[in-house]
């Protein structure tokens, strides 16, 4: 396991919230832009958002206008606010860097359930 932890994920119904956090406060956290990822087992890792160093943020299309990605530089912690949840959300959701995510700080993720 890396130096990210991920949590906040859980078991939801179809059209409830859930908010992610990334703790990054064991690395290099405020001059690099970051995303939050998710993996089904048996497919590859998708990127869901991410947030420049600035505050700009990009969306997949399948969350567009439902998530939310957020950063507060001073603790180090990248957030995801995910309303609206789809079943076909279900994945475990990791961050890291976006762009060029460092294969050594992928952490366990947090496992996000939604049952329909």
């Amino acid at each position: 396991q890396g130096p990210l932890v991920e949590s906040g994920g859980g078991l939801a119904q179809a059209g409830a919230s859930l908010r992610l956090t990334c703790d990054a406060s064991n690395v290099i956290f405020g001059l690099s832009d970051w995303a939050w990822y998710r993996q089904v087992p048996g497919e590859q890792r998708e990127v869901v958002a991410s947030i420049t160093m600035r505050g700009n943020t990009n969306y997949a299309d399948s969350v567009k206008g439902r998530f939310a990605i957020s950063r507060n530089n001073a603790k180090k912690m990248v957030y995801l606010q995910m309303d609206s949840l789809k079943p076909e959300d279900t994945a475990i959701y990791y961050c890291n860097l976006a762009w060029s995510p460092h294969e050594n700080w992928w952490g366990q993720g947090t496992q996000v359930t939604v049952s329909s």
